[in-house]
């Protein structure tokens, strides 16, 4: 949420008293002393009967500097020796621990009060305050997750915090004991480091989260959505509150719908009847945690995770990673398990190439016997060749290897590694293939096999609940795979999809895999289908090296309405004659003749373009901040590239996606007796065909 005042700098003189002082050196007698430290103790323990929080402080070894919290605790605390689970809250814009800027503490502070009156647990209200961050626009930009920053890592900070907490106080330490909250910004934090953290975190819930920041080291910042990100959270309960009157409710619309659609993920959703950009069903939402807390089954290590991260070391679930890599990109961890494993990279989530020139360095969870060889089966997703090398686990059972970012199914052979199922491997290089209506089309089923020895009389059946997706064949019996090798079903399994118009719509598949007799693993998989009506162009530019000065529509503010400004750029590289050719990289713009807002007509957008055609390839993805929205939402579009060896001649059909927005205003709409507080974001994405040819 964002304030309308200014947030008050920390007052040394505020902090309890305990605290002040607490580096100078003695001027009294031990006598003294100790008559002192009593009444102190007896004047905080008072103050916090009174208020029942404190404000604390503890020096930052991350951040090199004192860190403040606010720390809830139950009232029988003192007097008990029972340890309690924690959750963590964050903040949003503006504000700080004490939650007060928004509502002068008298409706976040008041409902966490009464919830932990009444149940055993400890709250944390984190700061995310950075001095620097905090000037100008509506007070504060906290936790530093702007594509310029990376001074801090607010990541690593919770991990400190919450080693200091379990330290400090009596807490249970496991990880189904630890959950994050938070509101707008806060709610953001308490997606991404639950995602980030998933072996520390149990359950996470979000009010109304921001949609999407920068994350990474600094220098190589990248973005960062939750509805991207979503199989992360594949062992974290999760849940997701919006306030139906949220002026960001579209976007929190499609974080639901991420979340909804991820059956790995056990996801829960919540909507208020409230008109503003709040954290409402607080005491609700904290029962939730409860839950999570009683879950015994957030106990247990996963067999199996999935998982995503920017940063050059990380590790996760005791998996071990280094990458060296100039370029930002994320590393994605597909299917970890004891015995295989598969390795991507991606210069952008969801669906950036890979980064090739990556050297990543994995040391896997001590799940090996100590001093054994193992045999490491190498499939390379690009060039579908195997490669095979002998690793030995180190004293601790831990397997080392290096590859690069072009992305690897890997699988080890030897002692504890016996029964690995076949592996599904992706279908598309993208995050979903895209599929035409109307026509018979193959769908690329691999399956891998990553043992030592052969797989024979594998069935594999296909299904979908989706009525828009005819099957002509629903299983396939392959008699042999051999070691290390692939099985390429693609013309084996075919369907017909029917669209409407409109966007991209979603089917999802079910594949079943009998092996070894009588197992079975089961997968799935989305495919977008490409809508069967759409706009024409009204008119459209490639700039490929050229100059070129559009109208475009600029949004006057939070009220809607705006007014056509003109821009020029430069944009694209080639012979700048407007014509795509293979090795040229260029820009697409398309002139829209109505936009989303009834002020927006007959102006230009960068589009964000798609192909299911080799000869087209992303090479950028360009973010610019969306006009007056004031979210941290990038508006993206692309740099492609015809390939050099794309076909003279030949149509490569592109698929262009350009997005229009305006702020809903509803000025005469009541929430019981106020007024609707404020105008409501939406955006429209628009879809268009195009074909260019190579020259």
């Amino acid at each position: 949420m964002l304030g309308d005042r200014p947030v008050p700098l920390p007052d040394r003189a505020a902090r309890p008293a305990r605290e002040i002082g607490a580096n100078r050196p003695a001027l009294v007698g031990p006598v003294t002393a100790v008559i002192l430290a009593g009444l102190l103790l007896l004047f905080s323990a008072t103050r916090l009967r009174a208020e029942g929080y404190e404000d604390k402080t503890h020096f930052s070894q991350i951040f090199q500097a004192e860190r403040t919290y606010r720390l809830f605790l139950p009232p029988d605390y003192a007097a008990s020796e029972q340890r309690y689970p924690v959750i963590y809250y964050f903040h949003g814009h503006s504000d700080r621990y004490t939650l007060s800027q928004y509502d002068d503490g008298k409706d976040t502070v008041p409902k966490i009060l009464d919830f932990v009156a009444h149940n055993p647990v400890i709250v944390i209200a984190v700061d995310g305050y950075v001095a620097e961050h905090y000037q100008g626009f509506y007070g504060g930009s906290p936790w530093d997750v702007r594509e310029d920053g990376g001074d801090y890592d607010f990541g690593k900070y919770f991990l400190e915090l919450v080693a200091h907490v379990d330290s400090t106080y009596r807490t249970l330490t496991g990880r189904r004991h630890r959950a994050t909250s938070g509101l707008s910004m806060g709610g953001f934090m308490s997606l991404y480091l639950s995602a980030r953290y998933p072996d520390w975190i149990g359950s996470a819930s979000s009010f109304n989260p921001g949609p999407e920041f920068f994350t990474g080291d600094k220098g190589r910042r990248i973005l960062w959505r939750p509805k991207d990100h979503v199989s992360s959270h594949g062992h974290t309960m999760v849940r997701l509150i919006r306030a139906s009157g949220d002026y960001i409710s579209q976007y929190h619309e499609e974080t639901r719908d991420a979340y909804a659609r991820a059956q790995e993920v056990d996801f829960e959703f919540r909507q208020d009847e409230y008109h503003r950009h709040w954290a409402t069903s607080i005491g609700e939402t904290f029962a939730f945690h409860q839950r999570a807390f009683a879950n015994a089954a957030l106990d247990n290590p996963p067999q199996e995770f999935d998982y995503a991260n920017a940063y050059r070391e990380f590790t996760v679930w005791d998996y071990q990673f280094r990458v060296e890599d100039g370029a930002p990109a994320y590393v994605y961890l597909d299917e970890v398990r004891q015995g295989s494993m598969r390795v991507r990279t991606r210069r952008w989530a969801p669906d950036g190439p890979p980064a090739v020139d990556a050297t990543i360095h994995v040391r896997t969870a001590p799940l090996y016997k100590a001093a054994e060889d193992y045999q490491r089966f190498d499939y390379n997703l690009t060039t579908g060749e195997t490669e095979r090398e002998t690793l030995r686990a180190d004293s601790e059972g831990r397997l080392s290897f290096t590859v690069d970012g072009a992305g690897h199914q890997i699988s080890f052979v030897g002692l504890g590694t016996s029964g690995i199922p076949p592996v599904l491997l992706p279908t598309t290089t993208k995050d979903r293939l895209l599929v035409p209506p109307n026509e018979p089309t193959a769908l690329p089923v691999r399956i891998y096999n990553p043992r030592g020895e052969a797989l024979e009389d594998v069935r594999v059946e296909i299904a979908t609940q989706y009525p828009t997706a005819a099957l002509a064949k629903q299983s396939v019996v392959i008699d042999r795979i051999g070691p290390g090798e692939s099985a390429d079903l693609s013309g084996k399994f075919g369907a017909r999809f029917t669209s409407g118009d409109g966007y991209l719509a979603p089917v999802r598949f079910e594949v079943t895999t009998t092996y070894d007799g009588w197992l079975q693993d089961k997968r799935s998989f989305y495919v977008n289908v490409i809508p069967e009506r759409m706009a024409p162009i009204d008119a459209v530019e490639i700039l490929d090296g050229r100059t070129f000065t559009f109208d475009v529509f600029r949004q006057q503010g939070n009220q809607g309405g705006g007014s056509t400004i003109e821009r020029t750029v430069t944009e694209g590289s080639g012979d700048g004659d407007g014509v795509l050719e293979p090795g040229e990289t260029a820009t697409v713009w398309v002139r829209i003749p109505q936009g989303l807002d009834p002020f927006d007509k007959n102006t230009w957008r960068r589009a964000k373009v798609r192909s299911r055609s080799p000869g087209v390839e992303e090479v950028e993805d360009l973010r610019e901040l969306k006009q007056r929205e004031w979210t941290g939402a990038q508006h993206r579009s692309s740099v492609i590239r015809l390939t050099p060896d794309a076909a003279k001649g030949e149509p490569v059909p592109l698929l262009l996606e350009c997005e229009s927005w305006s702020f809903v205003a509803t000025p005469d709409v009541r929430y019981g007796a106020e007024l609707h507080y404020q105008p409501i974001q939406r955006h429209r994405r628009h879809l268009f065909k195009l074909e260019v040819r190579a020259r």
